[in-house]
């Protein structure tokens, strides 16, 4: 899809709404999202004529996340390097103990890095479906 870049009126974006991420096993993902990562459930619904559940998620109180499970969904590549969505990125105020806790719980995280050019530390880990996730330090 090219788009015409002259006379062009630009959008009045003020924020990001929501995330919407698709798992494939939905108590697994449920689990990680409010256990491991600490999100709130703001409401859960099943659809029953998609056989599908909605569960919206919050950080603090902003609405963030949206989980759906559908049967059988396609598999997608998800690696950083992939083309389309590279990775989701939560900010925490300490990488290490943060790497700590996720560690405890049994998920593998990359060496901590610094990024060249803010100067502050981050790393990767995956999400039940290996959604790429980073946790970057505020």
């Amino acid at each position: 899809m090219k788009f015409k870049l002259t006379n062009y009126i630009m959008l009045h974006i003020s924020n990001i709404h929501h995330i919407a991420i698709i798992c494939s096993d939905y108590e697994v993902s449920k689990k990680f999202y409010t256990e491991v990562l600490g999100f709130r459930v703001m409401g859960e619904y099943y659809r029953a004529e998609r056989k599908s559940y909605k569960l919206d998620l919050a950080l603090g109180n902003r609405y963030v996340i949206e989980l759906f499970s559908f049967p059988d969904p396609p598999p997608r590549v998800s690696q950083p390097e992939a083309r389309g969505l590279r990775h989701l990125a939560f900010e925490v105020t300490d990488i290490e103990d943060s790497v700590k806790m996720l560690t405890s719980y049994g998920i593998k995280t990359e060496p901590i890095r610094i990024d060249e050019f803010t100067g502050k530390r981050f790393t990767f880990f995956t999400d039940p479906d290996n959604l790429p996730l980073e946790l970057y330090e505020s």
